[in-house]
């Protein structure tokens, strides 16, 4: 059987996408067995994150084995699990990386944390949006970091659980110290979805000048030669 680019392609999403849903699985069992609450678990940005994700690169391979061409709703949803992913990965770098983990299991870390935002990106740039996509599009990215901000600060003030200890008022001085590292997180955010952006426009400017050089490409190739 002859290995083509959309063949690596499809089994990486597959690998990965199912690898992510064993990881949280896995650390799910794992919390629930130490009596933790199933809401607390399911209330972390990472989780959630991580959850999208695997759902989008299962439905890109399902894609990719059906030789469909991606929508502009569905260019939108992968671009939206990409900046969460990669927003999940600086914030753990550069706030949580050293902070106690609890009973989160090593291999676990490492998948949700490291490997899935990466892969994400890569995933993003292997397959980048056939549609064209505006920027004024892109408001819909923040819909689910702002709901998630909006329910961990009201459910936290009524059952005393934050999932990040820079949501907690008690611990970065008050809600004031809460605004101050959100806003900051959305400055990031903001930048990601930037850069995001302007590797698709990047992608979608060189595409004429590439012959098959990207995977949607590939996939109408194949389809014309059937």
């Amino acid at each position: 059987m002859r290995t083509t680019p959309r063949t690596v392609l499809l089994l990486a999403r597959l690998f990965f996408g199912l690898l992510t849903l064993v990881a949280i699985g896995t650390q799910l069992t794992v919390q629930v067995h130490l009596g933790f609450s199933i809401v607390n678990f399911f209330s972390y940005f990472t989780n959630l994150s991580n959850i999208c994700a695997a759902v989008v690169l299962l439905l890109s391979a399902l894609s990719l084995l059906q030789r469909r061409e991606p929508s502009a709703t569905y260019d939108l949803m992968r671009g939206a699990a990409v900046v969460c992913m990669a927003l999940v990965g600086i914030v753990f770098g550069v706030l949580l990386r050293d902070e106690d983990l609890g009973s989160l299991l090593p291999w676990v870390n490492f998948v949700l944390h490291y490997v899935m935002p990466v892969v994400m990106v890569l995933d993003w740039l292997a397959q980048p949006p056939r549609t064209k996509l505006l920027f004024t599009q892109t408001w819909v990215w923040l819909i689910f970091p702002f709901l998630y901000l909006v329910y961990s600060l009201i459910r936290g003030s009524l059952v005393g659980f934050y999932a990040y200890p820079f949501l907690n008022p008690a611990k970065v001085g008050g809600y004031g110290g809460v605004a101050l590292y959100c806003l900051g997180i959305m400055g990031v955010f903001l930048v990601v979805i930037w850069l995001v952006m302007l590797l698709a426009c990047q992608c979608e400017t060189d595409r004429p000048r590439q012959t098959y050089n990207t995977m949607s490409n590939l996939l109408r190739h194949e389809r014309n030669n059937q």
